[in-house]
C-alpha cells in the first residue's frame, strides 16, 4: 500500500486543543468488524461493552514533563528530553539545532546546565550534565511534551499544571515516556472501580512511548518505512495472565496502539515472553495479529504509523469508512479528542 491511501481530509477545528472538563466524557465510535457496523456511545459506556471473560491490558507509562527551554547564550533554544542515556547523559531533540555543536554549553535553570557532547540525525543531540538530578529538576522547569498540533506557548503558565495532570494517564506508574498513551486518558478511578465490580480482570505492561510512535512516514510504499526503537517492560504476573488468556481463547482487549506494539513484540509460540526489551515492530495491513482481539484507540493523524497499525487490525476499507463519519459527526481528534472502540 501507499501513503497516499492513509490521508484524510480533517477540519482544523476538529483537532482537539485541550481535554474535555471531565475524562471519561469522551464521545466512542464502536466498530464492530464482523457486521461490518458502526454505532456511537459515550466512554462511560466503556465497561459495559466489556464481557466477563475479556482481559484488559493498559499501559502504565508516565510522560515526563520533558518540554523546556535552555540558553546558549542570549539564544533560547526549545528541548524535548527523549531519553536518558547514562546517569548524567540525555537523548534531546532540539529547536532550532542547526547551532548546537559539541562543545556547546545549554543553561536550563540555576541547577540544570549541560553541555552538547554528540551530534545526531534530525535536531537529535547527546547532552552531558554536571549532576544526575536531570528528572528531579524537569518536574520543577518543564511542560508536559504535547504533540505540535496542540498549541501551546512558553508564556501559557495557566495551562502548564491543567495539562501536567491530564496529559498523563490516572493509572501512571513507570516514567520515562515523551507521549501519552492516549486511549488511557479517558479512564478514570470510577471507570476502573465498575471494571473491577464487574470483575473483569486487566492487568498493566509498560512501553515507554517515544519518538518511534511519531517519526513521519516519509516513503511512497509504507513497507519501506523503518520505526525507530522503544522500550517495553511485562511483568511476570501479566505475561502468565496474557498467555492463559490466549490458551483460554479469552479475548484480549488492549487499551492503545502501545499497548498493541509491546503485546505483539513480546508474543511467543505459547503466548507473552515477560521481561524487558525493544522493539521496532511495525503494523501495517497483512500483519497477522497474535495477541489482541479487541482495541480501544484514539483517532489518529492522517498517514500515521498510528492510523496504518489500527487500520491493520480494523481492515482498510471499513476503518476509512469510520474516520469519513467520524468526520461528519464532528468527533474531536487525536490526543485530547474522542475514542475508538474496535470488536
Amino acid at each position: 500500500m501507499e501513503l497516499k491511501d492513509f490521508d484524510f481530509k480533517l477540519p482544523k477545528e476538529l483537532i482537539a486543543q485541550k481535554p474535555l472538563p471531565q475524562r471519561d466524557q469522551s464521545r466512542m465510535m464502536v466498530v464492530h468488524r464482523e457486521k461490518n457496523k458502526i454505532t456511537h456511545a459515550k466512554f462511560t459506556d466503556f465497561p459495559n461493552y466489556l464481557q466477563k471473560n475479556n482481559l484488559l491490558v493498559l499501559n502504565n507509562t508516565r510522560v515526563i514533563p520533558a518540554r523546556t527551554w535552555g540558553k546558549k547564550g542570549d539564544k533560547e533554544i526549545e528541548f524535548l528530553f527523549l531519553k536518558k542515556t547514562d546517569h548524567k547523559a540525555w537523548e534531546v531533540l532540539c529547536r532550532p539545532a542547526k547551532k548546537l555543536k559539541p562543545g556547546d554549553k545549554i543553561v536550563f535553570s540555576s541547577s540544570l546546565e549541560g553541555e552538547v557532547i554528540k551530534k545526531g540525525p534530525e535536531g537529535r543531540r547527546v547532552l552531558r550534565f554536571l549532576s544526575d538530578n536531570v528528572l528531579e529538576e524537569l518536574k520543577k522547569i518543564g511542560f508536559a511534551p504535547l504533540p505540535p498540533y496542540i498549541k501551546r506557548g512558553k508564556s501559557e503558565t495557566n495551562l502548564k499544571a491543567a495539562d501536567l495532570e491530564r496529559y498523563q494517564t490516572v493509572y501512571a506508574q513507570e516514567q520515562g515516556s515523551i507521549a501519552a498513551p492516549t486511549a488511557g486518558l479517558h479512564f478514570t478511578d470510577e471507570i476502573l472501580n465498575k471494571i473491577k465490580k464487574r470483575k473483569i480482570p486487566f492487568t498493566y505492561i509498560t512501553l515507554d512511548v517515544g519518538l518511534a510512535t511519531f517519526k513521519p512516514v516519509r516513503v511512497k510504499n509504507i513497507r519501506n518505512h523503518r520505526m525507530l526503537t522503544e522500550d517495553y517492560s511485562i511483568s511476570e504476573q501479566s505475561a502468565r495472565m496474557i498467555t492463559k488468556a490466549k490458551q483460554e481463547s479469552t479475548p484480549v482487549v488492549s487499551v492503545g496502539t502501545t499497548t498493541v506494539r509491546a503485546l505483539e513484540s513480546a508474543a511467543g509460540k505459547c503466548g507473552i515472553k515477560s521481561g524487558h526489551s525493544s522493539t521496532n515492530l511495525f503494523i501495517y495491513p497483512g500483519y497477522q495479529f497474535k495477541i489482541v482481539d479487541r482495541l480501544l484507540t484514539n483517532f489518529h493523524l492522517p498517514c500515521s504509523t498510528l492510523l496504518m497499525l489500527t487500520a491493520s487490525f480494523t481492515g482498510y476499507e471499513l476503518l476509512m469508512k469510520a474516520y469519513e463519519e467520524a468526520v461528519r459527526e464532528k468527533y474531536r481528534f487525536f490526543s485530547y479528542g474522542d475514542c475508538m472502540y474496535i470488536i
